[in-house]
């Protein structure tokens, strides 16, 4: 057991039913199309970002949902680029991205189409975007293991590896599609949750079943 060095700031959450940050709704309609969502939520954003548009899916859904976690957090102004940190997880890594290709190439052979084969280019999109160098890893497991997460990232703090992180789940797998991310911070905010377990589980509990309960197939 870590004792509690950090704290959770701000939250995100993308997902059938809207896009949400800090429990709020975004002036975006909700859909089960994950396409349509995601492309609603960049044209709301207003910052143009050419790259977004040759992202894969996953991609897409974890780069807007830390776009929404950091509106108004400017981290690089208050850390150093190699104290800011990710640590991010899901459980079917790029398989969507996998299916999707081989659906387009079935007939015919494509050689100019690309798949991200690594969820960590997930990361690697955010990292290029704002400029963080700080430790990052990918987890994949059978689902968002608030305990393990919580646990990493108090360590990642305790160790003063990082001044700041974003940790979450990113999930895409056909019609089920999930974003819940949290910024967690060494120092608290004025809504701050301590970073623990029990925290983490809440607030993911509260974003898939409340704000933005995310699987279109329910």
């Amino acid at each position: 057991m870590h004792k509690e060095v950090a704290y959770i700031n701000a939250t995100s959450a993308i997902g059938a039913q809207g896009i949400f940050r800090n429990g709020q709704p975004l002036a975006v309609p909700g859909s089960a199309d994950v396409t349509v969502l995601l492309r609603a939520g960049y044209e709301q954003l207003g910052s143009p970002y050419p790259k977004f548009h040759k992202m894969d899916t996953l991609s897409k859904l974890g780069w807007l949902a830390a776009e929404i976690l950091l509106t108004g957090t400017p981290l690089l102004e208050r850390y150093a680029a190699g104290s800011v940190g990710l640590a991010l997880a899901n459980q079917s890594s790029s398989l969507d991205t996998d299916l999707r290709y081989f659906d387009t190439v079935k007939d015919i052979a494509s050689p100019a189409l690309f798949v991200y084969t690594l969820s960590n280019i997930v990361i690697g999109e955010i990292c290029i975007r704002h400029g963080f160098k700080g430790e990052n890893i990918f987890f994949v497991q059978p689902r968002f293991d608030t305990t393990g997460m919580a646990d990493y990232v108090q360590e990642l703090f305790a160790e003063q590896a990082v001044d700041a992180c974003i940790c979450g789940w990113v999930e895409v797998m056909h019609t089920h599609f999930e974003a819940a991310l949290f910024l967690v911070e060494k120092e608290a905010g004025s809504s701050a949750l301590p970073l623990n377990a029990h925290n983490l589980e809440k607030l993911y509990q509260s974003i898939t079943n409340g704000n933005g309960a995310t699987d279109s197939r329910s």
